[in-house]
């Protein structure tokens, strides 16, 4: 076993996963709109100078059962249309908030299923970003990809308008699983079109959920060889989580049974050895990545950097604005989440109004709270005399207001979790499996308990 039971059973606890900080299920609808425009003209002038769009594409053909996100299930051409109106008018929106001498460094499609869209819809769109905005060499243009909707023209199309970067949702390669959960099959082989795309140039991850009804460790382990005969440059591994209480369609998958917590923790031990032991190099919690790869590379200088859309390094990073429904942008200074109504969305960008349904400005102790976690998520380290130089304050400052334990860090080293230098602390192969138990010990909100989330494995 590679997660010590005694430490699994201590440390799998309901814990953020920390794509942001504060979480996002401490964003408010009690704001001030005017506020939040003010706040959005001064991300011009905070850091990161770069741009990062981030595209939300509700819709899909089918509702697959085990869904968690905001999606929209249509096969109505005019619904989409409009919304792809909406889309571009929104992204004009921003172009008159945004200063002109900066620069876009990353565009990520997500959904819902994003090349569920016309082709014609993606090439408009880009063609839009191409004649408004200026761009970084080598922006990183990215989209998440459901391959039942992939034909060769349609990755023709997508590399004649400079993407990069490929996300394919393969889920399992088990197709009863898929039909049971009912997912789309795909329209081409996966080992084909990761082979036609890596030919071109681009990156392919695969995307893989495990926690599924008939999923088993051993099934689960054939799912992973198959994966890593594909070869591709990344794998995400996300854990299926069953909440039928916000999410009800999910309550159709207990008739055929949900792996228990000991199943899943077996699948993703299994899953984490045999990519490593392929050569992949573990990234955060759940990530994985060829050594040579720019994610690769980046852990290894400590710039590795994290968003609601995962890893990326911190060349690509920049401050997010979010357009479509749900969509949520990570300024320096707040947090904005679109309304996740199609209708409402539409109306408020009629009136030249930001959809934003829910905020959160963050002020300054709170930058400072999610750096740290945010180095430990991303870089596996943290060290007081950088965070103090960013921050212009003292180590005393630190643990006065992340109101960390040193008890507890210590207790951390001795379980092998950590190991404590001088300037800080490295996160250890071991810890890697705790890293969110790890970055709450530094946030405050988490002594209050007044969130419920996921548990951490």
């Amino acid at each position: 076993m590679l997660i010590d039971k005694t430490l699994l059973d201590k440390y799998n606890v309901p814990v953020p996963r920390y794509t942001s900080y504060p979480p996002a299920n401490y964003f408010t609808t009690d704001f001030d709109y005017n506020t939040a425009i003010k706040v959005l003209e001064e991300s011009n002038n905070e850091k990161p100078d770069n741009i990062s769009f981030y595209l939300h594409i509700p819709f899909c053909s089918q509702l697959c059962y085990y869904c968690g996100c905001n999606t929209h299930i249509t096969r109505d051409k005019e619904v989409i249309n409009d919304y792809i109106s909406t889309l571009k008018k929104e992204i004009l929106m921003y172009k008159n908030f945004l200063s002109p001498g900066r620069k876009i460094s990353q565009i990520h499609w997500g959904g819902g299923t994003p090349d569920y869209l016309d082709a014609e819809h993606v090439k408009e769109i880009m063609e839009l970003f191409d004649r408004n905005f200026s761009f970084i060499s080598n922006a990183e243009i990215a989209m998440e990809c459901h391959p039942a909707h992939l034909s060769y023209n349609y990755m023709d199309t997508l590399l004649s308008l400079g993407f990069n970067r490929i996300s394919i949702g393969v889920q399992d390669f088990d197709t009863q699983i898929l039909k049971t959960v009912n997912r789309e099959l795909p329209a081409i082989p996966v080992n084909d079109i990761v082979k036609y795309l890596q030919e071109k140039g681009v990156s392919v991850n695969l995307d893989f959920v495990y926690g599924l009804p008939l999923q088993t460790e051993k099934q689960f382990a054939r799912t992973i060889d198959r994966a890593i005969q594909t070869s591709p440059d990344r794998i995400a591994l996300f854990s299926y989580a069953h909440v039928p209480s916000v999410k009800p369609h999910q309550k159709i998958l207990e008739q055929y049974g949900i792996p228990e917590a000991a199943e899943k923790t077996a699948m993703f031990e299994t899953a984490y050895k045999k990519f490593t032991d392929a050569g992949y190099v573990s990234i955060g919690l759940d990530h994985f990545a060829r050594p040579d790869d720019e994610l690769s590379v980046a852990l290894d200088n400590k710039m590795l950097s994290r968003n609601f859309q995962g890893y990326c390094t911190t060349r690509t990073t920049g401050q997010v604005y979010a357009v479509g429904v749900s969509g949520i942008s990570q300024l320096n200074n707040a947090f904005f989440q679109n309304t996740k109504d199609l209708k409402t969305y539409s109306e408020k960008i009629k009136h030249n109004i930001f959809p934003f349904e829910k905020v959160y400005f963050l002020n300054n102790e709170e930058k400072l709270i999610g750096h740290i976690i945010k180095e430990i998520m991303s870089n596996r380290y943290l060290s007081y005399r950088k965070t103090c130089e960013i921050f212009n304050l003292s180590k005393d400052d630190i643990f006065r207001i992340t109101r960390a334990d040193t008890k507890k860090l210590a207790e951390f080293e001795q379980e092998g979790l950590i190991s404590i230098n001088e300037d800080g602390f490295t996160v250890t192969r071991k810890g890697a499996f705790f890293l969110r138990n790890i970055a709450s010990l530094f946030d405050p909100l988490m002594k209050q308990q007044e969130k419920h989330f996921s548990k951490a494995l």
